[in-house]
C-alpha cells in the first residue's frame, strides 16, 4: 500500500488530494516541523532530503510532487481520471505545462517573498533586523511585487479563458497549482482578480479536497 509521509504546512496536501481523487487506498506518515519550521530529521530517515511529500511503495521512496504524481497515475489512472488522454492534444500540452510551472516558475517567487520577508524577524540577529527588514522590503519592492504582478495578471486571464488549467477537464495540473495559489492568496493577496478567487474557491468545494484536509491531521487518541 501507498504511504504518504506527511509534514504539516507542507505541499504534501496535494498528494493526499491526488489519492483521494483516485480513491486509492494509503496510509499517512505524520511529522510536525521544528520550531524554526524546517523539517524534523526523522524524515531525513526515509529520504535524504528530509523534505515533504515522499511517498513510499513497496521497496521504493519518491519525493517531489510533479514525480510523484506522474507516478501515481501512471500505475492508478488507466481512466484518465486525472489527465487527458489524447496525448497529443492542446488540453494535454497545457496540463504537461502547468504541472510543471507550478514549482518552476511561481512557487520560486513565493518562497523568496516569504524568505525575504523573514530577513526582519528572528531568528536574524537583533542588532541586523532592521537592516534585514529594510533589504527585505527593497527586494519585494523593487523585483518579487512585480513579478508576482505579473503572474497573477498571468493566471487571472488563463482561468477567464478555461475552467481548469488544462482546459474543460479537472487534473492533476490543479492539484499542483493549489498550493502556490493558496500561498500567492495569503501571502500577496487576490484581491481584483475574480477568476483566480472563484477558481480556488471552487478547488476547496471538491469533496475529495475536503477529505485531504481531514487526513492532513494526525488521528487522536483511542
Amino acid at each position: 500500500m501507498l504511504t504518504v509521509h506527511h509534514l504539516n504546512k507542507s505541499r504534501s496536501h496535494r498528494i493526499l488530494w491526488l489519492l483521494e481523487e483516485l480513491g486509492l487506498p494509503y496510509d499517512v506518515m505524520y511529522y510536525q516541523r521544528e520550531k524554526t519550521m524546517l523539517a524534523p530529521e526523522s524524515l531525513k530517515k526515509i529520504h535524504p532530503l528530509g523534505k515533504s511529500p515522499i511517498i513510499t511503495d513497496g521497496a521504493l521512496t519518491l519525493a517531489e510532487s510533479g514525480a510523484i504524481i506522474d507516478y501515481v497515475l501512471d500505475r492508478h489512472d488507466d481512466a484518465f481520471l486525472l489527465a487527458p488522454q489524447d496525448h497529443r492534444g492542446e488540453e494535454w500540452v497545457r496540463y504537461r505545462y502547468w504541472l510543471h510551472y507550478a514549482e518552476g516558475s511561481l512557487m520560486p517567487l513565493l518562497v523568496m517573498k516569504l524568505i525575504f520577508g523573514m530577513l526582519g524577524k528572528a531568528p536574524v540577529p537583533l542588532l541586523a533586523r532592521p537592516i534585514g527588514a529594510a533589504v527585505g522590503k527593497g527586494v519585494s519592492r523593487k523585483y518579487l511585487d512585480p513579478q508576482l504582478q505579473t503572474h497573477r495578471r498571468y493566471l487571472e486571464n488563463h482561468l477567464s479563458l478555461y475552467p481548469w488549467f488544462a482546459g474543460e477537464q479537472f487534473s492533476a495540473a490543479d492539484i499542483q497549482m493549489s498550493f502556490p495559489l493558496e500561498g500567492m492568496a495569503a501571502r500577496v493577496g487576490i484581491d481584483g482578480y475574480p477568476a483566480l478567487r472563484a477558481y480556488l474557491e471552487k478547488l476547496r468545494l471538491r469533496p475529495a479536497y475536503q477529505r485531504a484536509t481531514l487526513r492532513e491531521q494526525p488521528p487522536g487518541p483511542a
